[in-house]
């Protein structure tokens, strides 16, 4: 079975059990023992003319994409705060006063824009959180992630169900890409390749659940505690042109899941018109071009798929 991370503080700092942080109001309890939880946190928090809330799985597509607006508006570089944690988290922080507590720091940055799948933004907006209207603007596909050599022989996701394959997959209570992922488990293998990924191996032990699997999952690859992961494409495209020792198994068609990403205004947004500017942004082909390096496709202005 997968050598399970604890996710405690008996091996990795801080080891204060939070007692050290002076913060009243600690907000969303943001720290991952294993994983270095600040490099999802972009930019500086004084003064920020407009922050960002994104669903973190194109992180490594942020920076490009803020280096082009800034040239574009000159007035907002080096002003531009954001998130690249789960949107499921994301939703949490807002609901929390917008504050994160990051092993004994904490600090609050108000968002004008969270992004994420086009469904999760519709849903915030019909509960009065977020502005319509939802913006698509691009699409992404799922890819098993394995490790460079693929030692598991994985050729499929059927084969994510035979014993003894060792899993590390999103976890559905918080990471939005686990829905995709159940509905092309179910397509490729039924209820019975779903229950085994997320029931059975989950119980022993042969699939570790991750807290934020765009960190995570080429993480614990590496370091040889999984021998395939579920994905979006994006992310093992990244991880293979960064260098890494990651490779990724292509999933057909017919059982892969497409998904939207959208972005909306957040209601009573402190930076309004620059929040409007970067939706806006997200659509032109100065972000589309960077979006295609990583496997992404233009989305439809009229999606409504998730």
């Amino acid at each position: 079975p997968v050598t399970a991370p604890k996710y405690n503080e008996t091996l990795y700092p801080p080891w204060s059990h939070g007692e050290n942080d002076p913060a009243l109001h600690k907000g969303l309890e943001f720290t991952i023992p294993e994983v270095d939880s600040m490099p999802d946190f972009h930019g500086s928090i004084n003064d920020p003319r407009l922050v960002i809330y994104v669903g973190g799985n194109y992180y490594f597509a942020m920076a490009p994409l803020v280096k082009a607006f800034e040239a574009e508006h000159p007035e907002l570089r080096g002003k531009i705060f954001y998130v690249t944690i789960p949107p499921g988290l994301l939703i949490k922080a807002m609901q929390q006063g917008n504050t994160f507590t990051s092993g004994n720091m904490t600090f609050t940055a108000a968002p004008d824009v969270y992004a994420a799948g086009l469904k999760k933004v519709k849903e915030q907006i019909a509960a009065g959180k977020l502005v319509a209207p939802a913006v698509p603007y691009a699409t992404n596909d799922l890819t098993i992630m394995v490790p460079k050599g693929n030692p598991g022989h994985i050729t499929g996701l059927a084969d994510l169900g035979k014993p003894g394959v060792r899993l590390v997959m999103p976890n559905p209570a918080w990471e939005g890409v686990a829905r995709q992922i159940e509905a092309s488990l179910r397509k490729a293998g039924g209820a019975a390749l779903e229950e085994t990924v997320y029931g059975t191996k989950v119980r022993d032990g042969q699939t570790l659940l991750t807290h934020i699997h765009h960190r995570q999952t080429p993480l614990f690859l590496m370091q040889g505690l999984g021998d395939a992961g579920i994905t979006w494409k994006s992310e093992a495209i990244f991880q293979e042109q960064a260098g890494h020792p990651i490779s990724h198994v292509d999933i057909p068609a017919q059982f892969n899941t497409t998904a939207v990403y959208g972005a909306a205004l957040v209601k009573d947004a402190p930076h309004p018109e620059a929040g409007k500017l970067w939706l806006q942004f997200l659509r032109s082909p100065t972000a589309l071009k960077i979006f295609e390096r990583y496997g992404f496709k233009a989305a439809p202005a009229n999606a409504t798929k998730e």
